[in-house]
């Protein structure tokens, strides 16, 4: 076979270029074999191969330019060269690879196009894309990728946007295989995992005598090598003899060295640099560390290991665990835990036998990795393939592939699958993986996602899945008559304590009780790092990590027709308060808890009960008190919505833009603001999922009512435009300034509101404390955008001419000038507030009101003009809010619906469109009913028909 690697750059020094190097040397021993290099950036290669040639594409060696030689006698194209590498990347991303641009596109199509090669072999996200948009049909396409892909965030995106039109996919480790599996399900190529192979050639062997610990890596942050400095320090003061060789350049040699010094230890700890020849580095030191926070796969690992070296890591994902066997040819160490990685070094230390021991099991493990493995596995895949493409179905399920990958685009694109936090990369330990494929072939009702098995329920909620996590401790703890007290923080999850004498048996009745069950428990520290996390089946109180002192029981939760996972990160803590060291009138909490790091004795007396839902559960009478920021009183929910789609809706609009001279040609830049796209429904499932907190909720509507929506619902109020205006204002109104300026006059409404546009969404569940402080102060969310300068007069755009509106009258009210307005979130409100704005300003908000159509003497009341003024009178706050806007009707922002679901990672956003936006109106409303859709798949209590309503509201279980 001839086969083509695709590198960025085959010059540069790089864990991805070295590796590639090593690959394609390898399999040149059966194949022809070349590199294609879109970059040359220097006269001579980093890593040099005789056996390997090199093929450039664009020379960065000055101006960029073509590699290939111009056709003799023709025009200079210099200029053009320079222009098409200023000029964006029309095919990748900037945020997926900033170095390609419209000239590498020209010259990577060209030679894609008409590549003489069998076999196709991509080596970054970037490089796939290329490769899937342009390879031809005959050509066998694989893509290795060479980082942690569940990690990669916007970089990773083309794994899940183009992998389908691929024949391939190759991965470090198993862990990544199976997140890719997770990820693209049907839309998956073929999945293998083959290591990294180590280079060929004669290494020396360490003797394992000459005290001396080396690292091997980057100076740069993810690498974490201050860790590997402080904890060397914290024991090198009683082992002078032992040192610690740094061997790597990055930009943090010197800050390394200034934390050598500081800790006293800047004889024992040598920085080095970078060596030509880590092989005999690795044959000179005795024990062999790696610190990073994140790691592929971990050559380093594999040469180490190649010169006999007992191996300290850190538990990292993904490689050393699929490396290193822990307490056999090294040891791996939780993630962060310093205390632990310094407990490991003294054991290899201190005891010389061990360390023999380990660096033997070490010498035999590294025959995985060695070239004649790696390239059985190559060239047994790429046979595999070869035979797939000639047995006639490759065309057809790559077709298939290519049409599940297109639904799922028109659905927002395939989100990656959830990455759980902390999760054991032991835990690939064959037993562990095979009682979660029984459990999921034994029961209906438990499905494989995440990483995870887990409880396929439909109609429920984060909030309800956190009270049954904790209903998962409080049974076994109540079984055995454990005192436990249920401990409320400010998380979201629940948090329960009991006495760490108790522990064991806890654990022990945990692992039993839930045996069968999708049910599991992660292990964390005090600083609330997750050490690792197993079935509750596989619990044993006697491996439990030294570090932890509390454990996160859950049961991961799939509902919404399985697009919407519910996972640990919403488990109930069970925490292990233990007795004070030096005080035995208290008791000391893990992580602390709301009066400090401990309790009273005398206060575990008091006991008392939170109730929770329908149940009580246990408490101490401290836990049992309304802290300062907790919010204690009523917030009740206003939308204001219209449905532009209504007849008599459009007539009374039509006839009232004829009362006053408006052209329909005129308004038409303003029907995007009365657009109806089913917003209402899913904004309403957001707050049904995210905040089941909210007391009421007001539709402030011109008479129209959602047929979908259950107005006997008792906590819903549909309330027409006349209730609201009464006598003030001027009716019908197509106004928002003026509908939102009246909403305080709503009967019956809190004191304490949240204002929603039907286009605002919350993103993932919240507390009431996110929008009010418990003082009754409300939260409001400044946005960078800035409020140009000038009078009204000379804004087209009239909510900027509200907005200095609202400027003038805080600037003679109070003798401060604004100069940004806020987020497009929910509004928090007061209506004392509100109604006092009315009181104080009577004239402009009157005309406000009396604007049948939005006018240059508007006030943005709801949306700024409150929060400017209660910050002012001190009845609001600045607060912070995680948010994001996409604007629907512009191209550019469609990938932004992808990434919102994908990694649902905002507290709150708002889906808008613009009138003059490039996407047509019938492809806004495609792409939005299936983000929305796929987004909030449960349909709330507040909708005729659905299972919640019927549970919740209607009595039917």
């Amino acid at each position: 076979m001839k086969i083509t690697f695709l590198l960025t750059s085959a010059d540069t020094m790089g864990g991805t270029e070295r590796a590639t190097m090593t690959l394609a040397e390898l399999l040149a021993r059966q194949h022809e074999v070349e590199i294609l290099s879109v970059f040359r950036t220097r006269s001579e290669a980093f890593f040099d191969s005789g056996t390997v040639r090199v093929r450039n594409l664009v020379d960065k060696r000055g101006p960029q330019r073509p590699v290939r030689s111009a056709p003799a006698g023709g025009p200079d194209l210099t200029a053009a060269h320079k222009r098409l590498a200023a000029t964006p990347s029309e095919l990748i991303r900037p945020e997926w690879e900033s170095a390609f641009n419209r000239l590498t596109d020209l010259e990577l199509a060209d030679a894609l196009r008409t590549i003489d090669a069998d076999v196709l072999i991509s080596t970054t996200p970037a490089l796939m894309a290329y490769m899937a948009q342009y390879a031809p049909e005959h050509v066998l396409t694989v893509h290795l990728d060479h980082r942690v892909s569940e990690l990669r965030g916007t970089s990773g995106e083309p794994l899940r946007m183009f992998t389908s039109a691929i024949d391939g996919l190759v991965s470090l480790t198993e862990r990544t295989r199976e997140w890719f599996a997770d990820t693209l399900g049907d839309c998956a190529p073929r999945l293998a995992t083959i290591g990294n192979a180590l280079p060929d050639g004669f290494r020396p062997r360490s003797t394992l005598e000459t005290r001396t610990v080396v690292l091997g890596a980057r100076l740069a942050a993810e690498k974490q090598i201050e860790h590997a400095i402080r904890a060397f320090a914290s024991v090198a003061g009683d082992r002078p003899r032992w040192n610690l060789r740094i061997l790597g350049d990055g930009p943090r040699m010197r800050a390394l060295k200034g934390i050598a010094g500081q800790y006293g230890v800047a004889d024992q700890v040598q920085l080095v640099g970078s060596t030509p020849n880590m092989a005999e580095e690795w044959a000179k030191a005795s024990i062999a560390m790696l610190t990073s926070r994140v790691e592929a796969f971990g050559l380093v690992l594999v040469e180490a290991q190649a010169a006999g070296l007992p191996v300290i890591a850190y538990d990292c994902p993904n490689g050393p665990a699929e490396i290193l066997t822990d307490g056999q040819d090294g040891i791996l160490v939780p993630l962060g835990e310093e205390t632990e990685l310094a407990a490991a070094l003294v054991r290899l230390m201190d005891d010389d036998a061990l360390r023999h021991e380990m660096g033997a099991a070490a010498l035999a493990n590294v025959g995985r990795f060695t070239d004649s493995t790696v390239g059985q596995e190559w060239n047994r895949l790429l046979e595999e393939l070869a035979a797939y493409r000639a047995g006639g179905d490759r065309a057809a399920d790559k077709a298939r592939r290519r049409t599940l990958q297109a639904a799922a685009d028109a659905q927002g694109g395939i989100p990656a699958a959830p990455v759980p936090k902390g999760v054991d990369r032991r835990q690939s330990d064959v037993a562990h993986k095979a009682q979660e494929v029984r459990i999921e072939a034994a029961r209906p009702d438990v499905k494989r996602a995440g990483g995870q098995i887990c409880l396929v329920r439909e109609d429920t909620t984060p909030f309800e899945v956190m009270q049954d996590n904790l209903d998962l401790a409080v049974d076994v703890l109540e079984s055995l008559g454990v005192p436990y007290a249920l401990t409320p923080t400010t998380q979201l999850r629940h948090s329960i304590a009991i006495d760490s004498a108790r522990r064991d048996a806890f654990l022990t009745a945990l692992a039993e009780r839930y045996r069968d069950e999708p049910v599991y428990v992660a292990f964390l520290n005090a600083r609330g790092a997750i050490l690792n996390t197993v079935l509750a089946g596989f619990v044993n109180p006697h491996s439990v990590p030294l570090a932890c002192t509390t454990v996160r029981v859950f049961q991961p939760v799939l509902t919404g027709g399985g697009q919407l996972r519910v996972s640990g990160v919403y488990g109930c803590n069970v925490d292990f308060w233990k007795d004070t060291e030096d005080d035995e009138t208290t008791v000391t909490f893990p992580g602390g808890n709301r009066y400090g790091g401990t309790l009273p004795r005398a206060e575990l007396a008091k006991t008392a009960s939170i109730r929770l839902g329908e149940r009580d559960y246990a408490s101490f009478e401290a836990y049992t008190k309304t802290f300062v920021e907790q919010v204690d009183f009523p917030i009740d929910v206003v939308y204001t919505w219209v449905d532009g789609t209504d007849p008599a809706w459009m007539a009374r609009k039509e006839r009232t833009q004829a009362e006053h001279g408006i052209l329909a040609a005129e308004s038409a830049g303003a029907s995007a603001r009365f657009r109806s796209r089913d917003e209402l429904r899913y904004s309403l499932r957001s707050l049904d999922l995210h905040a089941p907190w909210v007391r009421n909720i007001y539709l402030l509507t011109d008479d129209q009512t959602p047929d979908w929506l259950d107005t006997d619902h008792p906590r819903v109020r549909v309330v027409s435009h006349r209730e609201a205006f009464g006598d003030t204002g001027r009716l019908p109104s197509f106004n928002s300034h003026a509908i939102e300026s009246r909403i305080h006059r709503i009967e019956g409404l809190a004191e304490h509101v949240l204002y929603f546009n039907d286009d605002v969404f919350l993103g993932r569940p919240m507390q009431p404390e996110s929008f009010f402080h418990g003082s009754g102060a409300a939260k409001c969310f400044m946005s960078p955008t800035a409020v140009p300068a000038g009078d009204p007069s000379l804004d087209s755009d009239l909510v900027f001419a509200a907005a200095k509106n609202n400027r003038a009258l805080i600037e003679k009210e109070f003798g401060k000038t604004v100069s940004n307005t806020f987020l497009h979130t929910p509004h928090p409100l007061r209506r004392s507030v509100l109604a006092e704005l009315e009181e104080r300003f009577p004239e402009q908000m009157a005309l406000t009101a009396g604007a049948q159509f939005r006018a240059r003497t508007d006030l943005a009341v709801a949306s700024s003009l409150h929060h400017w003024y209660g910050l002012f009178t001190g009845r609001s706050m600045p607060g912070s809010v995680s948010s994001a806007f996409v604007n629907v009707g512009l191209r550019e922002h469609h990938v932004r619906l992808h990434r919102l679901l994908a990694a649902r990672s905002h507290d709150v956003f708002c889906i808008n469109d613009y009138h003059d936006g490039d996407v047509p109106e019938d492809e806004q409303a495609d792409a939005l009913a299936v983000f929305l859709a796929s987004y909030f798949p449960v349909a709330s209590q507040y909708e005729k028909g659905s299972v919640r309503n019927s549970r919740l509201v209607h009595g039917a279980r």
